[in-house]
């Protein structure tokens, strides 16, 4: 097979007219001519840091969306399924993804559970994190979140940074807001990358340290703006992330539409095209292709480089996408999962008011960082603290779904539901549900809708009760992914329909139980002060 067009050659900027010749999954050739298609080719776009189960579809799924994109490979980190069923989960992730003809890269998940102050489903232990770096499928040591044992010499911690170097595998890090001399120390440990930069100081602050950012821009945590700049002083240490991206996004675009915002913004074509293709598979060492002969059949086709649109796709030498439309065939979907909670009942979720002034929770639009703010409480006749719609105080549960527990009480700013309630399983990092509404009733509706379907997103107001089922894991779906996207954007517009104002609540409930991120969250087991890594109780003000 040949194709001929406009031939981007990233490593040399340049592009030249030429054609391109494929032998079984290779390029064999690839030679200058005068008479060649009015189309470019250039390899294919790689997600540098990206949870699939936060699209709520298996990997095969993903694969079948993101090819339309441009996107050939991941480098996926399977924590999220590996905080509710361990290994297990993780080679549940690999299986499915060999279904289909789509370069996924996992990663052996370094902090399962994320922390000690929360309810998980599964440990990975030093062994297992061995176990799972001795296989080809896995790639690298996935994001250190606990940057606190790293930088004060937690023994179990450094074990597996020391497994991770013996085999010889990148680390990945993760350390928002970190810098100065503890970001020196954490990089020094073996941390290579960092997905969570916010802002550009603290990207420089990691970057002279040699440490790649991964410039994210995902469904909740949107960090683009603040730092595509860097492409103006260091692009050679740049990628380009999602992180966490919803089934309904993943529809629209992918790592396409960063390299079109990027170039939109006046940076160059071959920088911007070099992180978005390049750096993550020299970084990882990645078995993907970037259009130079011998090298896998890995590229895509677009009739334009401004905006990106992808008109075909081939990963190993096979047609994958054209004109919007996926080539990977459906494949049978196993269902496995770990959820073991009973139904809860109104006094569960009743707190009695022992001061006049609490802690609530402030949830940033675009962000996985949280405010504290100190709040009056609103009381009903029993004496029992309740949301408060006039400031938007809502109460916010959180409830083991591993074993029967007494659900965790706290209270929340900017959802600005109105009315009913809106809960989740996909809660970041342990899945246990997550659950915020203006009245009693309607969160325990909204939660036990998922109990009864062990896992899915759930909405209840308006004399209507709407649920997408996720029972892999509780969370991701056994469906076709458009479909589930449809699904998706119908209970995501319930949920803004009783008012919520948030770009995306499902994705930023979602993150409202994850402890490594500062600065106030709520775990199955408390309040939790992410700056102090302590418990704070929710009338300790």
């Amino acid at each position: 097979m040949t194709i001929s067009g406009h031939i981007i050659d990233i490593r040399n900027k340049a592009i030249y007219d030429g054609i391109v010749e494929i032998e079984n999954d290779r390029i064999k050739t690839i030679t200058k001519s005068d008479q060649v298609e009015d189309q470019y080719i250039l390899p294919g776009f790689v997600d540098a840091h990206v949870h699939i189960e936060s699209s709520m579809v298996v990997p095969s799924e993903f694969a079948r969306m993101a090819v339309v994109h441009g996107t050939v490979g991941t480098v996926s980190d399977p924590h999220e399924i590996g905080n509710v069923l361990g290994v297990e989960g993780v080679e549940y992730m690999i299986e499915n993804g060999k279904k289909v003809n789509f370069k996924f890269n996992f990663g052996a998940p370094s902090c399962v559970p994320a922390t000690s102050f929360e309810t998980a489903g599964a440990e990975i232990t030093p062994e297992q994190i061995r176990f799972l770096l001795e296989k080809p499928e896995i790639k690298y040591l996935a994001e250190m979140m606990n940057w606190p044992g790293v930088i004060f010499n937690d023994e179990v911690v450094h074990e597996k940074l020391s497994i991770a170097k013996e085999i010889g595998k990148p680390i990945d890090g993760h350390a928002p807001g970190l810098r100065g001399e503890q970001a020196r120390d954490y990089i020094k440990a073996g941390m290579s990358t960092d997905h969570e930069c916010f802002t550009s100081e603290e990207a420089r602050d990691k970057l002279k340290y040699d440490m790649k950012i991964a410039i994210r821009e995902g469904s909740a945590a949107k960090n683009f703006e603040a730092l595509v700049e860097l492409f103006d002083e260091r692009p050679d240490m740049l990628m380009f992330c999602s992180d966490d991206k919803h089934p309904d996004n993943l529809v629209e675009g992918h790592i396409n539409q960063l390299v079109s915002r990027a170039i939109a913004a006046g940076h160059d074509l071959f920088d911007v095209l070099n992180a978005a293709c390049i750096t993550p598979v020299e970084h990882y060492n990645l078995d993907i292709g970037t259009l130079r002969e011998g090298d896998y059949a890995d590229f895509i086709i677009t009739r334009d480089i401004t905006e990106f649109l992808i008109d075909r796709t081939y990963i190993n030498g096979e047609l994958v996408a054209a004109d919007g439309q996926t080539k990977i065939e459906q494949v049978e979907i196993d269902i496995i999962n770990n959820f073991n909670c009973s139904p809860i009942k109104l006094e569960d979720i009743q707190v009695q008011a022992e001061r006049t002034q609490m802690n609530v929770i402030e949830a940033l639009d675009g962000q996985l960082i949280t405010k504290t703010i100190v709040a009056e409480a609103k009381l009903d006749e029993q004496g029992y603290v309740v949301s408060d719609l006039e400031n938007d105080h809502l109460k916010f549960v959180v409830v083991n779904r591993y074993h029967d527990a007494k659900p965790a009480i706290g209270f929340i700013k900017n959802f600005n539901l109105k009315e009913g309630a809106i809960a989740s399983s996909v809660g970041h990092d342990s899945h246990n549900i997550l659950a915020v509404g203006v009245d009693d009733e309607s969160i325990i509706k909204a939660i036990n809708s998922i109990i009864e379907t062990k896992g899915g997103v759930s909405a209840v107001g308006k004399g209507n009760e709407q649920i997408l089922p996720l029972p892999i894991a509780g969370i991701m779906s056994n469906n076709d992914g458009y479909q589930v996207a449809k699904a998706y954007t119908e209970i995501d517009g319930f949920a803004k329909a009783l008012g919520s104002t948030l770009i995306s609540p499902y994705m930023t409930l979602s993150f409202m139980a994850l402890l490594v991120i500062p600065q106030l969250k709520l775990s199955d087991l408390g309040l939790f002060d992410g700056e102090k890594f302590e418990f704070k109780r929710l009338f300790d003000v």
